[in-house]
């Protein structure tokens, strides 16, 4: 259950390429030496209506040809364990080689979906030769060039068949993800939250194997924490660490209602922690972003507010987002941050009728109606709010696909401003009527 895809295969078959496909960007860096593709490494991908997330495992590979094996088997491994569909990628014009037969042996052991895609099969000729792959014994096996985008479209809807989307039990406890990079202090806020009062925690296993989720309630507050700090736990991850963390995060981010991003006051905002606050809109997750470690830079000149409003500038345009400024090890703001994250949680789960909706924002397009299209008037009509467990609205109109950007960001402002979605994001579809 769940829906992370995972590209592996050996360097260079075109794990990248595919990735760029499948999420719709060029933002990989694509280049023939091996590990240059290093900034995007994971993103969404939506197809016949489910998103999943894609992670493409040649992003987090480097060092020299020998380090490379066992990198890449303990990176398929942690694949295995971590997500729900496999795509194991080869290259038509090198053949069968060793390390994919071995990469093979790997991924025909475990029950989860594989997906055996033959890549660069760009011809006639190249296909004949792709047939010898079907001896791999993959009955899942496709035929692609992802240069050109040719079999994707199949795979794609093969992959969205076996993909479950993760919906939240109505009325459950909320569930928070702590995430942010290694060290940042994750381990700290948890315990500092938990305190040495381990009585009231109940560790209550999750769906999956090793994700623990525990149950805090105390001061009238009840939800659950969704533990990503199970590294220790694994020998022999240290030299895919980072891959590791991603996938753990990535993971928690899909269970959780609410994810807090912590981030370290010295550093500041990071490519990475921009990485899973980008992913976190994507999912429709609410954000709370802790600074954690103000202790340390309270001495120094720069204010919380003018902190705040750097990071703001960082996360546009989406920044109605709380900031909090804590330290794990002083205790300070602690539960505070729980507070806001219940609030965000309320935020996101509420409902408001139809009969207000359309009170509210008629004025508003009274006001302010969309622009015409070349000589088109546009008139939107009427308003819902899906029923989704994020925040979702459908504009019912005569034209929805002349309805501009900024106009859709004008709608988003006014609701935001006559509704309390601090840490939602919102999604605003336009439907013909």
């Amino acid at each position: 259950m769940g829906n992370i895809v995972a590209i592996v295969g050996r360097p260079n078959v075109g794990k990248s390429t595919l990735y760029n496909r499948l999420i719709g960007y060029r933002e990989a860096i694509i280049d023939n030496t091996s590990g240059v593709t290093r900034d995007r490494k994971y993103g969404t991908c939506e197809w016949n209506g489910k998103k999943f997330t894609v992670v493409d495992t040649g992003g987090f590979v480097q060092g020299s040809d020998d380090v490379f094996e066992a990198a890449i088997r303990s990176q398929v491994k942690i694949a295995i364990e971590e997500a729900s569909v496999l795509i194991f990628m080869v290259d038509v014009t090198t053949g069968i080689t060793d390390l994919d037969e071995e990469v093979a042996g790997m991924l025909r052991k475990t029950d989860k979906d594989v997906f055996l895609v033959v890549n660069k099969t760009d011809n006639h000729s190249r296909l004949l030769e792709a047939n010898e792959f079907w001896s791999m014994g993959f009955e899942d096996t496709f035929f692609v060039a992802s240069l050109s985008g040719s079999g994707t479209g199949d795979l794609l809807d093969a992959v969205t068949e076996r993909i479950e989307e993760h919906v939240p039990e109505e009325g459950g406890l909320p569930k928070f993800a702590i995430l942010g990079r290694p060290n940042v202090g994750k381990s700290s806020f948890v315990n500092a939250l938990l305190g040495e009062d381990r009585n009231i925690v109940t560790d209550i296993a999750g769906t999956t194997r090793d994700s623990i989720h525990t149950r805090y309630s105390k001061y009238d507050k009840d939800f659950l924490l969704i533990d990503t700090a199970g590294i220790r736990k694994k020998a022999k991850v240290h030299e895919n660490l980072e891959f590791y963390s991603v996938m753990r995060a990535i993971k928690a981010m899909e269970e959780a209602d609410v994810c807090i991003i912590m981030i370290d006051a010295v550093n500041g905002l990071e490519a990475q922690d921009m990485n899973i606050f980008s992913l976190a809109i994507k999912r429709n997750k609410g954000i709370v972003i802790l600074v954690n470690k103000w202790d340390l830079m309270e001495k120094e000149t720069n204010t919380a507010r003018d902190y705040e409003i750097k990071i703001k500038e960082k996360l546009a345009p989406f920044n109605d987002v709380p900031v909090l400024f804590v330290s794990a090890l002083e205790k300070q703001r602690i539960f505070k941050a729980v507070e806001v994250g219940l609030d965000v949680f309320e935020s996101r789960t509420q409902k408001i009728t139809t009969s207000v909706l359309n009170d509210v924002m008629g004025s508003v397009m009274e006001k302010h109606p969309p622009p015409s299209y070349r000589g088109n008037i546009l008139r939107i009509k009427y308003i819902t709010q899906l029923p989704v467990y994020y925040p979702a609205f459908a504009f019912f109109c005569n034209n929805p696909k002349y309805i501009n950007d900024a106009y859709k960001g004008y709608l988003e402002n006014q609701m935001r401003e006559h509704w309390n979605f601090t840490g939602v994001p919102i999604s605003i579809f336009f439907r013909k009527k």
